[in-house]
């Protein structure tokens, strides 16, 4: 039995695409809201705030669905951003298909003009690149300007370090830094003290100022090169006075000034922050202040790293997440080391450990017994009984376990970093003898160890001998930014490193279950963001402005005669088609990009309505055209703060000039699969319908629309 498009201007597989997308309107642009799914069976729930998470968590059971599943999945396993983007125009566009079907246009005339017009759209934004040198540039020309009423004092450059919102950030950041990497009292201190040297100091590069925290605690000392004791004793007066420091707020800033003296007396800082990845990460994070500063402790770590080898790229595989309930967000940090939950019983052997440097195995498999590598091939026309028969009567297994036990034993192995899962007898046994397994660990963190330590992976046990085990690990559990350790009963979160290991943890702390996932999402979205921006080695200026100019220059080829482009499919339509259908379809396709300002707006609060959105694209079409070159207009606009009025601020008492930028490549491709899909679905004029479904549908009311094969 198949379905047949009977009614050409009804196609139903565009309908379900169109419906599907709607679901996912208010997860377009920085202010995303929030949706659960609620199973109906289970009566259980689930907290989500993006496209993936939404697309996984329904049950598709139409093609259609499931290609859009594909688009989605395709797109988050390559750039793991821009699925809200494709998610929207695949509905806004399915919308602009069926209204040009609604027209009477052939839909070979709508592959072929829709096609060449994303094409061109392409071409076009091109101009509006960003290189990622000239990125410092774009964002510190105004980067934050303080109110009018504190502008006239002591007001020190273009980037209003005087301002209280701009120390009391400062303050923020400083705090958050501490928290990234606690100072352990044990006896590889050493190397967590690099790290956080590492880590302040760079972090002149991002949004602190280190001469400035300086000036604040002594007056004689001078915060800027230059400027002598008139900017430092401007800057004091500003911190002493300021409503937005309390008592509390500067005792604890003094502590952290403290703990930071030693690291903070270098030479005068760049005020504008124009070293490193800060403004690059800020510009990327769409308002997430949480992720942004610990990418940029991240960065800071991995950029000093990269100055020694000369690259000068985010190494993701380096990156690892661990997600700790039970902590508020405010305790989430970057620590070096493998950050993991373990049992309270896998945590009591840990802490026997106590400083001891441990001799270190990789399992690159499952630990367990029945476990066989991939591409294993087993004996054909061969039945297996017994694989290990016991002439005693014991049990195989006990057998097995006591090998096992007894290789690591004989090795003087501590700890165990197992890549899939573990036996738990065999676990339990482990635990007994003082031996540290940890199961389910990524296949980076192995190579990361692998090159810190020397040890060598092994897929099975008995494979092991004494050149793969490696030297200089140690485990303890992992503490706070207050210093104690956190122990939250069902799991607890430990740190396991080693000397020279280039891994870093983000811990993603929570007190609220159902929003982990979505903190690691973010995070994981903002890392691959950076990443894909100094892979590409350019951005597009964000808050619609590279939109902008699609719509624009859409509706220019829709005004202008002749062919939208020049390749071999339009050439080879008959001309009496373009000439017909060509501005249709190359309206509909900009009714898209309108839709997608339109909606960003409205999430943005910048618009109250769609109506009004709509009329303040036109408004800044209208200004576009009358200036002469419409990609001139919008680079200028977004030069003096952002297209639309710049991209969400997350100080709303501040005036700021917040520039959000995008990725070329995940932008460009989000593009490109959205109108893939449409068009592919577009192109299909029946659905097969086998198994099941074939009585369920005969007797459904619309069992007319159907016909037999």
């Amino acid at each position: 039995m198949a379905f047949r498009d009977v009614n050409a201007r009804r196609h139903i597989g565009l309908q379900q695409l169109s419906s599907l997308a709607s679901t996912g309107r208010t997860f377009l642009g920085p202010m995303k809201s929030h949706k659960f799914i609620v199973d109906e069976i289970t009566n259980q729930s689930t907290l989500i705030c993006s496209a993936v998470r939404l697309i996984e968590s329904l049950d598709l059971t139409s093609a259609a669905g499931q290609l859009l599943n594909e688009t989605i999945q395709a797109q988050n396993k390559e750039f793991k951003t821009g699925m809200s983007t494709l998610l929207f125009l695949v509905g806004a566009w399915s919308n602009a298909a069926m209204e040009c079907l609604q027209q009477n246009v052939p839909v070979p005339a709508i592959v072929s003009v829709m096609s060449e017009g994303l094409n061109s759209c392409c071409e076009r934004v091109q101009c509006l690149q960003i290189p990622i040198n000239d990125v410092k540039k774009e964002l510190c020309s105004s980067r934050v300007r303080p109110k009018a009423s504190e502008s006239k004092t002591g007001q020190v450059g273009r980037d209003g370090l005087t301002n209280p919102w701009d120390l009391l950030c400062f303050q923020r950041d400083i705090s958050a830094t501490e928290d990234v990497i606690p100072i352990n009292s044990s006896s590889h201190q050493g190397d967590d003290c690099n790290f956080n040297k590492v880590l302040v100091s760079s972090l002149a590069g991002f949004d602190s100022v280190a001469s400035v925290v300086k000036a604040v605690g002594d007056r004689s000392s001078s915060a800027l090169s230059g400027s002598g004791d008139t900017a430092s004793s401007c800057i004091t007066r500003k911190l002493t006075h300021s409503r937005h420091f309390s008592t509390l707020g500067k005792s604890s800033f003094s502590s952290q000034q403290g703990n930071f003296q030693g690291y903070l007396s270098a030479p005068s800082a760049d005020l504008c922050g124009c070293c490193g990845f800060g403004h690059l990460a800020t510009a990327l994070s769409h308002g997430n202040q949480t992720s942004m500063k610990l990418l940029q402790s991240i960065a800071a770590y991995q950029q000093e790293r990269a100055e020694c080898s000369g690259s000068s790229q985010i190494n993701v595989a380096e990156i690892v997440t661990c997600c700790v309930l039970g902590l508020p967000e405010g305790y989430s940090c970057v620590s070096p080391g493998f950050v993991t939950l373990v049992s309270p019983e896998q945590a009591t052997v840990i802490k026997h450990f106590a400083d001891k440097p441990l001799r270190i195995l990789l399992m690159d498999g499952d630990l367990t017994e029945q476990y066989r590598h991939l591409g294993f091939n087993r004996p054909r026309n061969v039945r297996t009984i017994l694989e290990h028969p016991n002439p005693q009567g014991g049990n195989a297994g006990d057998v097995w376990l006591s090998r096992m036990s007894d290789i690591l034993m004989s090795f003087e192995v501590n700890l165990v970093l197992v890549k899939g899962t573990v036996c738990k007898n065999l676990m339990e046994r482990c635990i007994s003898s003082r031996i540290l397994v940890i199961g389910c660990v990524a296949r980076d963190v192995l190579c990361a160890f692998e090159a810190a330590t020397g040890a060598q992976a092994v897929t099975y046990l008995r494979q092991l001998n004494a050149s793969c085990v490696g030297n200089g690990a140690w485990a303890e559990l992992w503490e706070a930014s207050d210093g104690r350790a956190v122990d939250l009963g069902e799991l607890v979160p430990a740190r396991v490193s080693a000397g020279g290991l280039a891994l870093l943890t983000a811990v993603l702390t929570t007190a609220l279950p159902c929003r982990a996932q979505l903190l690691e999402d973010q995070f994981w979205t903002l890392l691959c963001r950076l990443h894909h921006a100094l892979k590409d080695g350019k951005v597009f200026p964000g808050g619609g402005a590279v939109e902008l100019l699609c719509l624009s220059h859409i509706q220019a080829l829709a005004e202008q005669p002749g062919r939208p482009g020049s390749s071999k499919a339009v050439r080879e339509l008959p001309s009496p088609w373009l000439a017909e259908y060509k501005s249709v379809v190359l309206q509909a396709l900009a009714s898209g990009w309108k839709q997608y300002l339109s909606v960003v707006l409205c999430n943005t609060a910048k618009a109250s309505s769609e109506l009004e959105a709509g009329a303040l694209v036109d408004h800044h079409l209208q200004k576009a055209a009358a200036c002469g070159s419409p990609s001139a207009y919008i680079l200028e606009e977004f030069r003096r703060g952002g297209v639309f009025g710049g991209g969400c601020d997350p100080f709303p008492n501040q005036v700021t000039d917040s520039k959000v930028c995008d990725n070329v490549a995940a932008k460009t491709e989000a593009w490109r699969r959205a109108l893939d899909l449409v068009l592919l679905v577009l192109q299909t004029d029946a659905e097969i319908i086998t198994g099941s479904r074939r009585n369920q549908i005969l007797n459904s009311p619309v069992s007319s629309e159907f016909m037999f094969l």
